[in-house]
């Protein structure tokens, strides 16, 4: 995959100089409209400056003809709470091609070497928002993480009697250090959350309008505990995210919601973890769509597993890992793994059970998204039912919540 030779094209890192044609490949790739831009509150020359921190920040690859980029792959870096570790990961974006160019193996290439210099780099997971889920696993990722979208009528959240809370919400800036701050608080906490830095906050609000309002709830001695994000649109109220702390504050945010109930008609949102909001409404009969929402690949196994986080009150036992991975050639191999006192070492250990997988199994296994007894009931891994019983046992089980889309 490496070999270029015979490849009639050059493949480069992109840089601020290449703006005008990696912004003209996105909009005609995803067909933004001068009409959308409008709505948004955007102009050309504001999209064009939105783009300076991507070349700058991001490790992004293109792919010429002469002159004329024809297909590029960013690679955002960014920082993920794996089960209380902090990982360094990247998000892929602006994934690329001029449809004139498809089926001549340049994303394939554009991703093989992005994976390598995420290799090199110390990110051993990558995670993107998939627009074919079947091409995608064809290149061993794999589906991490849900998206539940959620509708609620207004006679839902009518208001009690009496407040839920002694605390009080205060709409603020966008830039509140507050409303910052707990989203930080909140990813150290929450496993698969990514850790926002200047780039991931930029594109959180790329395509917001003016009216999006923050909320942050304070408990009665004055510290903030959550927060939400909403717009209120043609009687609608849109919330765009709601993060708490406790349980307080997730009580205190719904009464704000409730008390908007003479306002509005609906209430939208989202959640990203294994969360049914039904169960906490009084009248849970509300509507609740589920869906795949971002996929995932180990880029490093060894390296991924020197940094994993297991259950440490399970005994000791090592595993040997038969991987298959055909795209990328330094995890095509076996791992012996002793899982020991919460944590997980690549050793030279005599494994106890062994057990065979691909790539994207692994990455949605150890990511907790899916149980090793789910996945062997799909066929997904071979080994005996005594080393599935186990591999469950050391694993932790807890879905990623990931709700950046980059």
């Amino acid at each position: 995959m490496g070999d270029d030779e015979g490849f009639p094209y050059q493949i480069r890192d992109l840089t601020t100089d290449d703006l005008d044609q990696y912004n003209a490949l996105l909009r005609y790739a995803f067909q933004v409209t001068e009409k959308q831009l409008m709505e948004a509150g955007w102009r050309d020359d504001d999209i064009e400056q939105s783009k300076f921190p991507i070349l700058e920040r991001a490790d992004v690859l293109g792919c010429y003809d002469g002159d004329f980029l024809v297909s590029q792959f960013a690679v955002y870096p960014l920082q993920m709470n794996i089960h209380d570790e902090i990982y360094p990961v990247g998000y892929i974006t602006s994934v690329t091609t001029y449809p004139e160019y498809s089926g001549r193996g340049i994303m394939r290439r554009l991703m093989y070497k992005s994976l390598v210099r995420m290799r090199e780099k110390g990110q051993s997971l990558a995670l993107l928002f998939p627009y074919s889920i079947p091409l995608y696993r064809r290149f061993g990722w794999e589906i991490v993480s849900n998206k539940i979208s959620y509708k609620i009528k207004d006679n839902q959240i009518v208001p009690s009697r009496k407040r839920a809370t002694n605390g009080y919400v205060r709409r603020v800036d966008w830039t509140n250090p507050d409303f910052m701050n707990l989203h930080t608080r909140f990813a150290l906490r929450t496993h698969g959350c990514l850790l926002r830095n200047s780039s991931a906050w930029e594109e959180y609000w790329r395509w917001d309008s003016d009216d999006t309002t923050v909320a942050v709830y304070y408990s009665e001695e004055d510290k903030p505990l959550g927060y939400m994000v909403y717009l209120i649109k043609e009687d609608v109220m849109y919330i765009k995210e709601m993060i708490y702390l406790n349980r307080e504050a997730q009580k205190g945010l719904w009464d704000y919601i409730s008390a908007h109930y003479s306002m509005i008609d609906e209430v939208r949102g989202n959640t990203y973890q294994n969360e049914l909001l039904a169960f906490y409404l009084e009248d849970g009969n509300i509507t609740e769509t589920i869906r795949p929402y971002i996929m995932g690949r180990i880029v490093d196994v060894e390296a991924f597993f020197m940094r994993y986080r297991c259950d440490p009150t399970e005994e000791d036992v090592c595993f040997r890992f038969d991987i298959e991975d055909s795209f990328l050639e330094w995890n095509n191999s076996g791992f012996n793994v002793y899982f020991h006192n919460g944590k997980a070492t690549v050793t030279d250990r005599e494994p106890r059970y062994t057990v065979r997988m691909s790539i994207g199994t692994l990455s949605t296994l150890l990511l907790g998204y899916m149980t090793a007894n789910q996945l062997y009931k799909l066929e997904r891994i071979e080994g005996s039912q005594e080393a599935v019983q186990i591999l469950d046992e050391v694993v932790i089980h807890q879905i990623p919540y990931i709700s950046d889309y980059i």
